[in-house]
This record gives structure tokens, sequence and C-alpha cells, in this order.
């Protein structure tokens, strides 16, 4: 299982290092949802690398932790964390994602890739989707694996969200862990051009949750909010609204809405890879000679 031995901070967010230069890499071969993958991309990494049960030999495994993608569109990240822990080859994901017959889609698949628990793509139904998962494993008796949903923001002005969050606090889905990717934009604009979301987090509270806010791209807080979860087996369930951004790790693309979807050159490539390892080697007080 995957998170049989955590990793510290500094590996973790040398993991982070890794699927950023993967993410930018695979958007050299392919218009894809690039800034999206990016926002997410520390919250995906430790819940892959640190947080979940997982066995990658076996992913139909009962004990298991389930990861649900909402946001589907952010598969590529979703795609290189399962490489790094075993679950297929990085180079696989590199060289067939989005080509035909790839088990690797715009959006994850479940028909063709069984280290994907659903289907997505049309918004607003990875949270429904999840709290049946998560009662499911109540009516069985499993006490310890939980379900973890992603989100985006604009995804919360579908019905089904509200519908889904009301069920949850119903049925008391304790082991229901729903994230929000709070980057601000939409797929072509800021979200307050297209709705009236206002205070998300508020909104859940209202509904029974239990809810906490904090720095989407900070890993140690990504962790220690992690760490301080109840027992799967507790009566509330659990939302993380994550304020990220969208774009992150990339100066040009950060906050920008054209950046939703979209394509890098070679050249381009060779410099974002070298400003994030100095940004990284900075923040570690990383020598030359070390």
């Amino acid at each position: 299982m995957v998170n049989m031995q955590k990793k510290s901070i500094q590996e973790l967010e040398e993991a982070c290092l890794s699927i950023r230069k993967d993410i930018l890499e695979l958007a050299t071969r392919e218009v894809m949802h690039v800034g999206g993958d990016l926002s997410i991309a520390d919250v995906v990494t430790v819940l892959w690398q640190f947080q979940m049960n997982y066995d990658p030999k076996d992913p139909a495994w009962e004990g298991r932790d389930r990861f649900l993608l909402s946001k589907g569109h952010a598969s590529a990240v979703a795609a290189f964390n399962q490489a790094a822990i075993g679950c297929y080859d990085r180079k696989e994901v590199l060289e067939t994602y989005a080509k035909d017959g790839s088990r690797f889609s715009m959006h994850t698949c479940s028909l063709i890739n069984p280290y994907v628990e659903i289907s997505a793509g049309s918004l607003g139904h990875g949270m429904p989707i999840a709290c049946g998962m998560a009662a499911g494993l109540k009516l069985k008796g499993n006490k310890t694996s939980r379900v973890y949903v992603i989100m985006g923001d604009g995804e919360q002005s579908e019905g089904s969200i509200w519908e889904g969050a009301l069920n949850a606090s119903f049925h008391k889905l304790g082991n229901l862990v729903a994230i929000i990717d709070n980057n601000g934009l939409g797929g072509d604009a800021e979200l307050t051009k297209s709705t009236t979301l206002g205070r998300i987090a508020d909104k859940y509270k209202a509904f029974g949750w239990h809810v906490e806010e904090f720095d989407g791209n900070d890993v140690s807080q990504i962790v220690e909010h992690l760490d301080s979860l109840p027992a799967a087996d507790s009566d509330t369930p659990i939302l993380f609204v994550c304020d990220t951004v969208k774009g992150k790790g990339v100066p040009f693309m950060e906050n920008v809405p054209k950046w939703h979807c979209g394509a890098i050159t070679r050249e381009q490539y060779a410099e974002l890879e070298k400003g994030l390892d100095e940004q990284y080697r900075k923040r570690w007080n990383i020598t030359d000679g070390e």
C-alpha cells in the first residue's frame, strides 16, 4: 500500500515538482487542460503519494481508499501520480495520452482504465457518486476506507452537487472527504462573471458539513489537514476548500483564463523546467554541490 512509509514535506514538494514537470512535458505534445492540472497538482500528489491506502497491484482491493476526480479534465495530474506509485509506467502516459486506443483520455474513463473509479467529464456527477460509494462502504461495515472527491469551484453551480451535499449530511457520511479546487476561474473567465456562488464554505456549513479552508498549493498545510482527519467511521462529512492558483508554477499561466487549455513549445518547457528547479532549490537552500 502506498502510504505504508510516509514521505517528508521536502520529499512531497520534490514529488510535486516532478509532477509539474510531467504535466508541462505533456503539454509540449498535446493541447491539454494544463491550468487546472497545475492548480490541483499539490493536493493530488499528497493524496496519492502520502495519504491514501491503495495497492497498485490490486486496484479493486476492497480496503482501498477511493479517489474520484469530478473535475475529470484534470486527468493528467491523476495519471502521473498513479504512475509515480507504480500503477503504470510514466512513459506510457507521456506517449499515449489522448491518443486513439489509450487508457489515458482527456477526461478520466473507467471503461478503459482500472485505476479510475468513475468516468468523468460532465461536471457535477462526482459528488453524488462519491456519496453513494461512501454510503456503500458504511453498509458493508467498512470502517477504515475513505472516499475522496475533487471538484472544481465552478462546478459548484451544478444542482446535483447540493443534492449530494444534503444526502451526505443526512446519512452521516464521515468517510467522505470532498475537496474543492478553489482557483476562481472557469473555462474561459473569472467565476464572478458567470455565477454568484458567494462563500462556498458557508453554504456547506449550513448543509451540516465540517469545513476547513487553506492554501491548496502549500504542501505542509495539505498534509496538516489530512493528518487531522477524524476516524473514517465518524458522522460528519468533510470539505476542504483549497485556495489555489490556476496554472500554479508557470508565471505566464497563473490566473490567466486562456490557460484552462493549451500547449507549449519545447523551448518554453526548457525554460519552465529550469525555473521550477530554481524555485525548489531556493526553497530548500540546495546548493549546486548537493
